[in-house]
């Protein structure tokens, strides 16, 4: 019986061994056998159910005709054409496309699509348009007319788009609209890709927000950060202000500017150009940075250095490293430098308005006919007076003033008086020996056309003066003091003075003067301090130690820190 059974199972064993070679021989056979009177044509996504997917790329590639009303097909005729009537639906990828009507070509693996179109892809991107060639090959959408594409808050209008969707970037090039919340962007020619928000513009393209209008040959500027790059000539301009650049961006939101190549931000008559520009619109300051030349051409100044800012909401201004403001309103320019120019205005929008602008330290100026040094400066637009401070001197062609501290009245952009108030010397140098000498508590000097013509010394005045003939031979040496002295300037020379009060003195010839008497006490001469040319006042050359007035009391300027801050 055990081998009766044992035999019974080797039977059963050889039986199903050739039951699985037969099955494997008959499904061998079937997958090289074609099915008989399959049709060919355009595949629809129906017909692919259930294939092994062995070629994916194919797969891909592919576009499925989801549904059609009516269909018609001569084959004689263009055998690869298919016509396509009423609410025609198509799958391409993840891209859906919709019409009224479509011309299949088959061969192409492509459509035209006729009315109504109607592109989607998920629930973020929607093109729509009255025409659409679409490439399966290609995966480029042709639009025409009527065209709009809508990506989650943008939407594009023109009337010819290409679309690419494996780059996804559409593209116009007979002019379109791209708008979004802040925004409204014009251009001949543009591109926008859906995935990345970016964009580009050219040729007479237009940016539109409530605030300001941005013009330009070259524009890029993305969705949804709002940022604007300018990358060609570009103007942009609002109710105060005026913004010429050729690179840079601009940010819509927060609207601030950060430009390059000498761009230029103009300001109600105020002009500031550098290297590069930062500019906040809300808080309503700029920056510039190397190369920067601000200009007023109101009152007709400038400002040039290496930094500036000019804050537009408080009407104020600074600027450093080899900053330098320069007058241009007279024939001459006045040139003035400090290791700090600051401009800060009071009382804005009222009838009360000044300004006070300040220089500190090393102050050096210079002008044809006007040199000046001190150690700070300034200028009170209410009264017209610029102040110098700590060691001033001042150079008027051959005349030198100096005292503890200088006031300088203008009119008009020209000096109208001095005011030297303590410690007070005016010295006219003749020649290298010769000098007509005044010293007193406070000197005033009188201006007409920039020329020195009277001058008013008051309190402890002392002389040291060489009367001269009309032929200006020295005819002697004068030493006289008194309470109040008058002196007369002709062609720039002393004249002649009068000593109102008493007064006494002496009158030496020329050829029996002592040689103690040739001084004044506090006479000083300080050629070696005076600024040569405009280029100079970038050397300081301070006084010699032992040269230094020490002052009776402290007039140094105080500083506003109030509006250091708010700048």
């Amino acid at each position: 019986m055990r081998r009766q059974n044992r035999g019974n199972k080797q039977q059963d064993r050889h039986r199903w061994l050739l039951i699985g070679f037969l099955c494997l021989f008959a499904v061998c056979l079937v997958a090289q056998v074609k099915p008989v009177g399959q049709k060919a044509g355009f595949e629809t996504e129906a017909d692919s159910i259930g294939k092994t997917g062995q070629q994916p790329e194919k797969k891909k590639t592919r576009v499925f005709l989801l549904h059609a009303d009516r269909g018609e097909a001569d084959k004689q005729a263009r055998p690869d054409v298919q016509v396509l009537i009423g609410n025609v639906k198509f799958r391409h990828d993840s891209m859906y496309m919709d019409c009224d009507s479509a011309l299949l070509f088959e061969k192409t693996n492509s459509f035209e699509a006729f009315g109504n179109v109607k592109m989607q892809q998920g629930d973020t991107l929607f093109i729509y348009g009255d025409y659409l060639f679409y490439d399966g090959q290609t995966q480029i959408a042709q639009l025409r007319n009527n065209v709009k594409m809508i990506n989650r808050n943008t939407t594009l209008l023109t009337d010819s788009l290409n679309y690419d969707r494996l780059y996804d970037l559409g593209y116009y090039f007979e002019g379109g609209t791209l708008m979004d919340e802040e925004n409204v962007l014009t251009s001949d020619w543009g591109e926008y890709c859906p995935s990345t928000k970016q964009s580009v513009f050219n040729h007479d393209v237009k940016l539109v927000n409530p605030k300001f209008v941005l013009t330009s040959d070259t524009l890029r500027y993305n969705t949804f950060t709002k940022v604007a790059n300018i990358l060609g000539p570009s103007e942009i301009v609002s109710d105060n202000n005026h913004i010429y650049s050729e690179r840079g961006f601009y940010n819509t939101l927060s609207e601030q500017a950060e430009l390059l190549d000498r761009s230029i931000l103009t300001n109600q008559g105020k002009k500031l150009v550098g290297d590069s520009l930062f500019y906040d619109r809300k808080v309503g300051y700029g920056e510039a940075f190397d190369n920067v030349v601000m200009t007023d051409v109101v009152n007709k100044n400038l400002l040039t250095g290496d930094y500036c800012f000019y804050n537009e909401l408080t009407d104020s201004a600074l600027a450093t490293k080899r900053a330098v403001a320069i007058d241009y309103s007279q024939g001459d320019s006045l040139y003035m430098h400090g290791d700090t120019l600051q401009m800060v205005s009071y009382n804005l929008n009222t009838d009360s308005l000044y300004r006070l602008m300040k220089a500190y330290h090393k102050v050096r100026m210079y002008r044809f006919d006007v040199q000046g040094v001190c150690d700070s400066l300034v200028y009170n637009s209410k009264d017209s007076c610029m102040t110098m401070y700590r060691d001033p001197i001042l150079w008027n062609q051959g005349q030198q003033l100096l005292g503890e501290e200088i006031k300088i009245y203008m009119n008009d952009s020209t000096i109208d008086w001095a005011h030297i108030i303590n410690q007070a010397l005016t010295v006219e140098m003749k020649d290298s020996v010769h000098y007509n000498q005044v010293s007193g508590k406070e000197i005033k000097a009188y201006f007409v056309d920039g020329d020195m013509r009277h001058i008013e010394v008051v309190g402890n005045v002392l002389t040291a003066f060489y009367p001269e003939e009309k032929d200006s031979t020295m005819t002697g040496f004068n030493r006289l003091e008194g309470s109040v002295l008058h002196l007369y300037m002709k062609d720039r020379k002393m004249e002649k003075g009068i000593f109102i009060g008493k007064s006494n003195g002496t009158m030496y010839p020329m050829d029996q003067i002592p040689a103690d008497k040739l001084r004044l006490p506090t006479f000083a001469w300080f050629d070696y301090v005076r600024p040569l040319d405009k280029e100079d006042i970038f050397n300081w050359r301070g006084k010699k130690a032992d040269a230094i007035l020490k002052p009776t009391t402290d007039r140094r300027p105080k500083t506003d820190k109030r509006n250091l801050i708010n700048m």
